[in-house]
């Protein structure tokens, strides 16, 4: 598709609904805070499996922070 396709197709899904200058008077830029450098013990074969495809420490952060939600929420 062309980009006057894909624009065209945009506009005419009834699910989108166009933003104006009034939608984005409140918006504010939101930084994430930075990440912390920690070393940990973990078991070799748990780190082999975190390691087997790219991406790693994300994954590892997601599950912890999952955790730590579910533990917030009781």
């Amino acid at each position: 598709m062309s980009d006057e396709e894909v624009h065209a197709s945009i506009l005419e899904d009834p699910d989108i609904k166009p933003t104006d200058a009034e939608f984005w008077r409140g918006a504010k830029v939101v930084f994430p805070k930075p990440k912390k450098i920690v070393t940990m013990r973990l078991d070799a074969d748990l780190l082999d499996w975190f390691r087997t495809s790219p991406g790693y420490q994300t994954r590892i952060n997601s599950i912890l922070r999952a955790y730590m939600d579910a533990q917030t929420r009781t």
